[in-house]
């Protein structure tokens, strides 16, 4: 297999798909609280050392086989205060929460549990622990995930059906999407709407997540010091995608922890932000399972024949014409590293021409001659390919008159003779009066800029043949 590069740095491109959001919303905005207090390292639950992430110390740093007691307390505040101050918050605005969970925290806080389930909100999987998973072999990460869904399950009484753990590992999510009950996973960062990924034979739906409109912010530099530094970026945030959403909706997450937010003078910014989006019209607060079903629903995976993850002999099959009689162009660009982002027209047209811009002009020459007259004598015996004979034939060059084709004729013979090459442009850009004006001023100039045009123009009629293949 050619190399392959995995990373899609494509995704929606230039045209994202419309949302279609409930009730023709502009924007879905989401909320996700954090649960991971009594889920963190800490020798009391097996672990090496102590936490050292996401709490008001600044520069913590682990303590290997000791309790950290002041870390311990500000973990321990997002449980007996910082939760209860949101879950008043939330249910007072009626605006329902999507709970990422650490299993073995939910597990030490039934009461906590318990509100979150009568106040109707989402508790997703955020994991056994809240720990790296980073270093984990895949066996051991596959038990973590089925472990945590068994735990989650057995304290909230249904299984999870979305899945974010942060502390991730490369295998990630392949491994919570080979699990196979999820509707979603959320461990990327690199989208402003859903999105499906396919995994073996298994279409996952992928949620991003956010870092950046996200209170853990309070915890890490360059970072927000009030709540009104996390209110201003948030209403930067939606004003920005609220004015897109007019034309195409988006979703914004935000990203809430007990222990931060849940501070006095820190929720007064989240207050004054949902006050703020509650004066607007079309915006949908959902759950993030709510927008899973709707993605699903509206926007079910779609797979196709994905050029990057073929064989040379399927590649050049459908590929090895896009440049007239030249197979080779294709052989070549197959060798190059594609991946997601050459899965389109654009991706794929870019690999083809790099093959045939680092040939040699010998070669580059082979592939100007391979391409027919312009209604000459191929066309009149019905010999060209389908698509010379389709390209000709939207300019009107397959009905002309006879003074016409004696026109065309005489360039012809007048071209090739003085270029050693047929006259070569993309049909499909022009009308046939257009073709004969560009025809008339390209014999007289030089070869040199000749060549250059001839190779620039196959290049636009292979661009024009891929976008009938690849929309």
């Amino acid at each position: 297999m050619a190399p392959r590069y995995p990373r899609n740095m494509i995704g929606y491109g230039a045209a994202p798909p419309q949302a279609d959001w409930p009730g023709g919303a502009r924007i879905a905005v989401q909320f996700v609280l954090n649960y991971e207090e009594g889920g963190e390292n800490n020798i009391l639950h097996g672990d090496a050392a102590s936490e050292a992430f996401l709490s008001d110390i600044a520069g913590a740093a682990q303590w290997p086989g000791q309790r950290h007691w002041n870390m311990e307390s500000i973990y321990e505040y997002g449980a007996r205060a910082g939760f209860w101050r949101l879950h008043r918050l939330f249910t007072g605005m009626g605006v329902p929460l999507t709970i990422y969970g650490v299993a073995t925290a939910l597990a030490r806080s039934p009461e906590q549990v318990k509100a979150m389930k009568d106040a109707g909100w989402e508790i997703a999987s955020h994991g056994l622990k809240w720990v790296e998973h980073k270093d984990m072999g895949e066996r051991e990460e596959r038990d973590a995930i089925a472990e945590a869904v068994r735990l989650h399950t057995e304290v909230v009484g249904e299984r999870p059906l979305g899945w974010y753990t942060g502390r991730c590992s490369e295998n990630t999510v392949r491994l919570v999407a080979e699990e196979g009950g999820f509707a979603y996973v959320s461990d990327t960062y690199d989208d402003d709407l859903p999105y499906w990924l396919e995994i073996g034979e298994h279409d996952q739906l992928i949620i991003p997540y956010t870092l950046e409109a996200n209170d853990m912010r309070f915890a890490v530099s360059p970072g927000w010091v009030t709540g009104e530094d996390f209110y201003q970026y948030l209403k930067d945030a939606f004003d920005t995608l609220y004015a897109e959403g007019a034309e195409s909706p988006k979703m914004m997450s935000v990203g809430l922890h007990c222990r931060l937010i849940g501070r006095p003078g820190k929720i007064a910014g989240l207050r004054r932000f949902l006050d703020y989006i509650a004066g607007f019209e079309g915006v949908w607060t959902p759950r993030r399972i709510d927008i899973a079903r709707h993605w699903a629903e509206t926007h079910p995976p779609q797979r196709f024949e994905r050029p990057s993850r073929m064989s040379q002999d399927r590649f050049v099959e459908l590929y090895g014409g896009i440049f007239e009689h030249s197979p080779w162009i294709a052989e070549r660009a197959y060798k190059l590293e594609l991946g997601p982002a050459h899965d389109t027209a654009a991706g794929l047209h870019n690999a083809l021409c790099r093959a045939f811009r680092s040939a040699s002009d010998d070669a580059r020459l082979e592939v100007l001659n391979a391409h027919p007259d312009l209604a000459g004598k191929l066309a009149a015996a019905k010999r060209l390919t389908a698509d010379s004979t389709a390209e000709q034939a939207s300019a009107g060059l397959d009905a002309l008159t006879d003074a016409e084709r004696e026109t065309f004729t005489r360039l012809n013979d007048a071209y090739t003779s003085k270029h050693g090459f047929p006259f070569i442009i993309a049909v499909r850009d022009h009308d046939k009066a257009g073709i004969l004006a560009a025809f008339e001023r390209r014999v007289g100039n030089d070869r040199e800029t000749e060549f250059a045009e001839a190779c620039r123009q196959v290049e636009r009629i292979a661009e024009l043949r891929l976008k009938e293949l690849l929309a």
